[in-house]
């Protein structure tokens, strides 16, 4: 199990957390609000807001594992 999407796209059996894209490019925005004058000690710091549950049923072929239903249905992306 993974804490970012990508190693669950890349080949990973499961992950549960954030995506390394989105958070790059809220470091993109961050470091532009900072160019354009506003002082780093003002700005908020941003929270998590959403994680995502990504399940690669290709994985899960190679060892035999099963996936319960349930959780393929609380997954945010089932790759296949």
């Amino acid at each position: 199990m993974y804490w970012y999407r990508e190693f669950a796209v890349t080949g990973g059996l499961i992950s549960y957390g954030i995506s390394l894209i989105e958070q790059y490019r809220q470091v993109g925005l961050y470091a532009a609000r900072i160019l354009k004058g506003e002082k780093p000690a003002e700005l908020p710091v941003p929270q998590i807001t959403k994680l995502d549950l990504v399940i690669n049923l290709k994985t899960t072929k190679a060892p035999g594992l099963q996936v319960p239903d349930r959780l393929l249905a609380l997954a945010d992306e089932v790759i296949e």
